[in-house]
């Protein structure tokens, strides 16, 4: 009997190969962790699978992602890996663990508690501390074996600390010692394997006390400084999050000026505030700046950020209210009991909330912007479903129907509260070169957000069922979730299905696609509790070439790494 050519063939499969050109039928070959053959070819498998009907995709790549600390503590990247996603960039919007000095990990815990939803004992417990610099950090996650690929950033805010001492994280000005210190680490960092450096500008990016985190009220010097770090390493990526309380134009001015300094590509959270479309102004500063031969990207998100409000949640509009906070702890079934006391019921209704986190306080009053999210989730509801206009047809107050609708599946009733409007197509970001998606923020958020399910999402409500006039190419689709963010960050060894590539592959059920509601674990280090989202419809993943899901299930393969660098394309 003639001996296997490859360790593994998928035959048959609608191969929708990540370059953006047209779906067609055929095989792919997997041998030693990569694609071997495509198409047509000689050659059997040690295994051979039958995935006709089915469609055969690249590995998604998630750019956005928060895993820092989760990373240190479990093997598999949840919720990211739930649906397709392959390789994961965490260390964005600036904060992280490292690097961190023995007396500073309490406040790295704390700025990660509020900036990111990761509760502070859940840190405490799980993350167990054998680093203090970047590349130490780096060899420390480099023993961790996990479902995804994972590729770490520098990020701002720990760095600031570690340089300043308690000056970093009061927003004192740096001397000129201490900002080419952290250009040297930024440096230092980079050649040791981080991909790129991280900012935040972002006013909402606070401490749970309400303080900002240590990089948002920095001076431009100090991040030029990262800059001129990336420029010395001579590779990797810049990323940051803006100031949208201030002009789309002048934060752009900045982000232009960093990324001439760096002389490296950049990427920015697309958001703006203030009246108008920022997001224009900003976009054509993106085109500008690429005639003049910067590179620079926009990430954006497929519909509004989805902030998520529910008794067994982080927050929802009564929690700041003085009649609560004695039964914010209670677990969930007494707290229902509690809640539906008529005395303790009058009693909030009648309070307004208070809290020292601003933003914070501006989530929670967002009363008018309340959806029920049920299962499978809408994310792009009627304005009939919105509550208010439910209260005011029903002819009761919003704050009754707000707190009735908490109260309903037994208190595990969850409100989507999306930050921004409703019914935008998102086809010109997809068209644009300099736009990749993005925003996800897969292991942040734990109680308040769970949109790392993007991809799902994508093929589903923006493509198989989408009308014709909005619908998002296939194609067009996968190449968004997986070249585009790819070349993003330097990453030309995979986002392709072509030989040399690894493989890390999805076969996918597109009819039985389907996304499935957010849903609260509790499994976390402490009995912490999570956001979760399964879908259906994922027939196979693949990392480096070993199976690591099967319908959903995790088979129990680690093959995911950290991955060092930039990484190039194969011959």
């Amino acid at each position: 009997m003639m001996s296997a050519t490859y360790d593994l063939v998928l035959r048959g499969g609608t191969i929708v190969d990540g370059s953006g050109g047209q779906s067609y039928v055929g095989d792919v070959a997997v041998k030693d962790g990569r694609i071997a053959a495509v198409g047509e070819f000689p050659g059997r498998g040690g295994a051979e699978i039958d995935v006709a009907g089915k469609l055969v995709t690249p590995g998604f790549v998630d750019v956005h992602t928060h895993y820092d600390g989760q990373i240190t503590w479990e093997s598999r990247l949840a919720p990211s890996s739930n649906h397709g996603v392959t390789t994961v960039v965490m260390g964005n919007c600036g904060v992280g663990f490292a690097p961190c000095r023995a007396d500073q990990r309490h406040l790295a815990i704390k700025v990660m508690e509020g900036v990111e939803d990761v509760p502070e004992v859940v840190m405490a417990e799980g993350i167990h501390w054998t680093w203090e610099t970047f590349p130490e950090y780096l060899d420390a996650i480099e023993q961790r074996h996990a479902d995804v690929d994972f590729a770490a950033q520098i990020p701002h805010s720990p760095l600031r600390v570690y340089v300043m001492g308690e000056r970093g994280a009061e927003m004192e000005p740096p001397t000129d010692a201490e900002l080419a210190e952290m250009r040297r680490l930024t440096t230092e960092a980079i050649r040791a394997g981080a991909i790129g450096v991280s900012t935040s500008r972002q006013l909402a990016h606070r401490f749970r006390d309400g303080r900002s985190a240590p990089s948002v009220r920095t001076e431009v010097d100090e991040i030029l400084a990262l800059a001129e770090g990336l420029r010395d390493a001579g590779t990797g990526v810049f990323q940051i999050i803006t100031n949208t309380a201030k002009s789309p134009a002048d934060e752009f001015a900045i982000m232009r000026r960093l990324a001439e300094t760096a002389g490296r590509p950049l990427s920015f959270t697309l958001a703006s505030g203030g009246p108008g479309d920022g997001r224009q102004i900003l976009m054509q500063g993106v085109e500008a700046a690429r005639a003049d031969g910067l590179s620079m990207r926009a990430q954006f998100f497929l519909r509004p950020v989805g902030m998520l409000f529910g008794l067994d949640l982080s927050y929802h509009p009564f929690a700041f209210n003085p009649s609560y906070r004695p039964i914010e702890a209670l677990p969930l079934a007494e707290k229902v009991a509690a809640l539906r006391d008529p005395a303790r019921r009058a009693a909030i209704l009648a309070e307004t909330p208070d809290d020292p986190n601003p933003f914070l306080m501006s989530m929670i009053k967002r009363i008018d912007s309340l959806y029920v999210l049920n299962d499978p989730p809408n994310y792009q509801p009627t304005p009939e479903e919105n509550l208010a206009a439910r209260a005011g047809a029903a002819g009761i107050s919003l704050r009754d129907m707000i707190y009735d609708a908490l109260l309903e599946n037994d208190g595990k009733s969850i409100l989507y509260c999306p930050l921004g409007a409703l019914g935008e197509n998102p086809r010109r970001f997809f068209d644009h070169p300099d736009a990749v998606l993005g925003l996800g923020d897969g292991g942040a958020h734990y109680g308040m957000i769970c949109d790392a399910a993007y991809p799902t999402y994508l093929l589903t409500r923006l493509g198989r069922d989408a009308p014709a006039s909005e619908k998002i190419d296939l194609p067009q689709a996968i190449k968004a979730l997986t070249r585009d963010p790819a070349e993003t960050v330097g990453f030309l060894d995979r986002g392709l299905i072509q030989p040399g590539m690894k493989a890390d592959l999805n076969v996918i059920d597109y009819d039985g696609l389907r996304l499935h509601a957010p849903s609260v674990a509790r499994d976390l280090p402490a009995g912490g509790k999570r956001l979760t989202q399964k879908a259906d419809g994922y027939v196979m993943t693949l990392v480096a070439g070993e199976t690591t899901y099967r319908n959903g299930a995790h088979t129990g393969a680690l093959p995911g790494r950290l991955i060092r660098g930039q990484q190039a394309a194969p011959n």
